[in-house]
């Protein structure tokens, strides 16, 4: 029989190791310092924008600072090793974008496999790229255009923004679906591929809808197709390819990773807010502008995404010989 004293000693005992215990990062005090948001891509462009955006309304819902730090470079694996050796604290974060789905059959040197050292946030949306002629080109659709391409073997060259790149591989994928066969014209970036796309010096480029579509509007290239399953409401009268290619689906997946091992109650956490300020009608619209409805859904379903664009790209980087040590 356990005699007065010893209960409550017990029970003293107990109620002190509960409060020496280490607490989780709960929702209730996740964060309680500034969390980094590393981007991958110089200041300015789309995708940093978009980082800003939703880091910004963390800020403002959390009342913690998400700072960007913009570390780009080889071909955006900077920045994703920087989170993958990161602390995995929940207090550095990665905004993830298809650079990181393509990379990992790429780059045959990497120091990080992406889907096993980073776990999936949240996403944010989905972009499409633009199959987009001069308008020198007399195909008015994508059935015309895989026509003349095939009549006019070698003749049609096909602008990308960098060998390697989501521009470059909806190109590819194209070519593999269709068995049209183009000359690829990788630049340095898109505005010189758009310049020459302008001139006639190449006749189409799949970008981003965000750098061509203000080139679209004003009738000086046009727009045959967009590289998502289903239309854009950016371009609601443009096809997707995939009405013509069944199957083809060559978008741009955007969302938030951490270094492996984060406490599983700050993702979650940021889990919930992320899609609490995606079904904001602001930030709808402001996505919807910058090409891509948003994606409100589960860490888990975002990792099930994550696993599918790696095993796309892979097939589609292995078809077109691409190798970068």
């Amino acid at each position: 029989m356990i005699s007065r004293r010893a209960a409550l000693g017990m029970a003293a005992t107990g109620f002190s190791s509960l409060l020496a215990s280490p607490r989780p990062a709960a929702a209730l005090d996740y964060p309680t310092r500034p969390v980094r948001f590393i981007v991958g891509y110089p200041p300015g462009g789309a995708t940093d924008i978009m980082a800003r955006l939703i880091g910004q309304r963390l800020s403002e819902r959390l009342g913690q600072q998400f700072v960007v730090e913009n570390k780009p470079g080889a071909g955006n694996n900077i920045g994703t090793e920087t989170v993958v050796k990161a602390e995995p604290d929940g207090y550095t974060v990665l905004l993830v974008n298809p650079a990181n789905y393509i990379n990992t059959s790429l780059y045959t040197n990497l120091r990080f496999n992406f889907v096993r050292d980073i776990t999936p946030v949240a996403s944010f949306n989905r972009v499409p790229n633009v199959m987009t002629v001069n308008n020198d080109v007399p195909a008015k659709n994508v059935a015309e255009f895989i026509a003349y391409v095939k009549a006019n073997p070698g003749k049609v060259n096909m602008a990308s923004s960098g060998n390697g790149t989501s521009v470059h591989l909806s190109g590819e994928m194209f070519m593999a679906m269709t068995d049209a066969k183009m000359q690829h014209v990788p630049y340095r970036g898109a505005a010189p591929a758009i310049t020459d796309l302008l001139a006639g010096q190449v006749q189409v480029i799949f970008d981003n809808m965000p750098s061509i579509i203000q080139h679209i509007r004003a009738g000086s290239l046009r727009a045959l197709g967009v590289t998502t399953a289903e239309r854009s409401p950016q371009l609601p009268d443009v096809q997707a390819i995939a009405e013509t290619v069944p199957g083809y689906e060559a978008s741009a997946l955007f969302g938030m990773g951490a270094p492996k091992d984060s406490p599983r109650e700050a993702i979650e956490e940021l889990n919930k807010e992320i899609n609490a300020i995606l079904a904001e009608p602001g930030m709808r619209q402001r996505l919807v502008e910058l090409g891509g409805e948003p994606l409100i859904q589960s860490p888990d379903a975002f990792g099930d995404m994550i696993k599918a664009e790696t095993d796309k790209w892979k097939k589609v980087v292995e078809f077109a010989g691409l190798k970068i040590e």
